[in-house]
């Protein structure tokens, strides 16, 4: 009996003693808890370029999309209409339908129509001047967003070196003295100035391919509408 009653009150003292720590080790837990903004902070002055180069690829990404996707859209019946114009000899009508229209490939055909009753090469050759200025202006930015995918994560990993050569000369100027607290801010600028660049880069280079798939399906029909205009004006009279 005296065996089971000294076992219950070790018992109920070590339950005791784990719940007065509890509150000490909740509040160590709380004060170690991290959010993105802190993970941010330690990242020093690197995250703040990686954050720019962010905004300014969101904004290519948004910007882009709206314009390229604008360009895209043309009524299916396009060139139908152009070819009732210029068979019926209304070449006004023809040129002010491409002007409502305000698309790269009927700014293109606008062109070839201004060139009727030159040589063929010469109207083909003024078409594909107004295409290659079209898809200049579609890709506009690109070369940006391009740099950003390229630039962000060796901009992550100079961080990631710079921040070891600070751990590291911490770790020489404290001599025998060295604790694991002093080495956390040049870690932490190491590890989270990484992740910082690869989440840019990654985002910037899917971003990067999807629009350069939405310029080629541009591109494509521009090169469609080209063909078929060609070919209406080599028909027989």
């Amino acid at each position: 009996m005296n065996g089971m009653f000294m076992l219950m009150q070790a018992s109920s003292a070590l339950a005791d003693s784990i719940a007065g720590a509890n509150p000490v080790l909740t509040q160590v837990g709380a004060a170690e808890e991290m959010n993105l903004w802190t993970m941010a902070v330690k990242g020093g002055w690197i995250m703040i370029v990686l954050a720019l180069m962010s905004v300014v690829c969101f904004y290519i990404l948004f910007e882009r999309n709206y314009t390229i996707r604008k360009a895209g859209k043309e009524d299916p019946r396009f060139m139908d209409k152009i070819k009732d114009y210029i068979l019926n000899g209304e070449l006004k009508a023809a040129t002010d339908y491409c002007r409502s229209v305000d698309t790269p490939s009927a700014r293109m055909i606008e062109k070839g129509i201004n060139r009727l009753g030159r040589p063929v090469n010469d109207v083909q050759a003024a078409i594909e001047n107004v295409g290659n200025f079209e898809v200049a202006k579609l890709e506009k930015g690109m070369t940006i967003m391009a740099t950003i995918a390229g630039g962000a994560p060796m901009l992550g990993f100079l961080g990631t070196v710079t921040g070891m050569v600070k751990a590291f000369w911490q770790m020489a100027n404290a001599g025998n003295n060295i604790d694991i607290t002093m080495l956390s801010g040049g870690i932490y600028e190491a590890m989270i100035t990484t992740v910082g660049g690869l989440i840019v880069g990654i985002i910037a280079m899917f971003a990067y391919n999807y629009l350069v798939t939405l310029i080629d399906g541009v591109v494509n029909k521009m090169e469609a509408k080209t063909m078929a205009f060609m070919d209406l004006l080599n028909q027989p009279a």
